[in-house]
């Protein structure tokens, strides 16, 4: 201080030492925007999670004491505790778990397989008009056409084995992943593209670091219907033309008026949709933590 005192004087030095504040609260800005952010957002999720839990509490509740108070039928709807006693002895005795992984591989495969066609023909529809043009007729029959109106095809086509139900798995997942991905290629800044183009980016590096990174959040949000879409599908069709997953013992376990049984493989089925769902939730967030906020959905 004493140098810059004699050197500049001391308004010279007074204003050098503020000018020197304010350059470093400037340069302190946006990493206390990017923290209040990322602290918003764990308490918004936090609370939109404890603030859904009274009705929910209520509602389970409400399955208790509904059929033992005679509102409802017991034989066509037991209480919880009963459904919960049924998914612990399906559970203990290992056939829960079987039928979870047939379920499970089924729409894995259906919906991997939506992802390798989706993300890459969405990227390129989105991205080039020409050929979004040529193809997109062809795409919206197709998506406009019922998955269950076209089971009756599959089995044909490839009987009643396991192609079947994940060729309608694919069938229900793989336009949701493509829509929304076209949607996010569309959605990308221009600027950003020009400003890849103007330092002599390739198609291919343009694809790799700055479209696909721009439309994850459209990409994951159809993903999160894909996935949903895969289990329906999956279930429906296991209704329909099975012997094994989750929706054969649903509909088996209904057959043979063992409801509680039913109840149970309802409850699994909601459990891991909701699993995955915030699975993908959290996934959206990592991968876009780079935008410094986020305001992605828990539904």
């Amino acid at each position: 201080m004493a140098y810059l005192t004699e050197k500049f004087g001391t308004a010279g030095a007074l204003h050098l030492f503020a000018g020197a504040g304010e350059t470093v609260a400037a340069a302190r800005v946006p990493a206390i925007k990017a923290y209040s952010s990322k602290a918003r957002r764990k308490r918004t999720s936090h609370g939109t999670f404890l603030y859904g839990l009274p009705l929910l509490g209520l509602f389970f509740l409400l399955w208790e004491v509904a059929p033992r108070l005679g509102w409802l039928n017991r034989i066509f709807f037991p209480p919880l505790s009963e459904v919960l006693v049924a998914w612990w002895d399906l559970l203990a005795s290992g056939v829960l778990i079987e039928h979870i992984g047939i379920s499970l591989q089924r729409a894995a495969i259906g919906f991997a397989l939506g992802v390798m066609v989706a993300i890459p023909l969405g990227l390129l529809m989105g991205r080039y008009s020409l050929f979004e043009k040529v193809s997109d007729l062809l795409v919206q029959t197709l998506r406009n056409t019922s998955q269950f109106a076209l089971l009756p095809v599959f089995i044909l086509l490839l009987g009643i084995g396991e192609e079947s139900k994940v060729a309608i798995t694919f069938y229900s997942s793989v336009f949701f992943l493509l829509v929304n991905t076209i949607s996010g290629v569309k959605s990308v800044d221009p600027l950003l593209i020009k400003a890849a183009r103007s330092m002599g980016t390739s198609d291919f590096d343009l694809f790799r670091k700055v479209i696909l990174p721009a439309s994850i959040p459209s990409i994951v949000a159809g993903a999160r219907l894909a996935v949903k879409s895969s289990l329906f599908a999956v279930i429906g069709a296991e209704m329909l033309a099975a012997k094994s997953g989750l929706g054969f013992l649903i509909q088996n376990s209904q057959l043979m008026m063992e409801t509680a049984d039913m109840y149970a493989g309802i409850l699994t089925l909601t459990v891991i949709g909701l699993t995955v769902n915030y699975l993908l939730v959290w996934f959206e967030r990592w991968a876009t933590a780079w935008k410094g906020q986020s305001e992605t959905s828990l539904i």
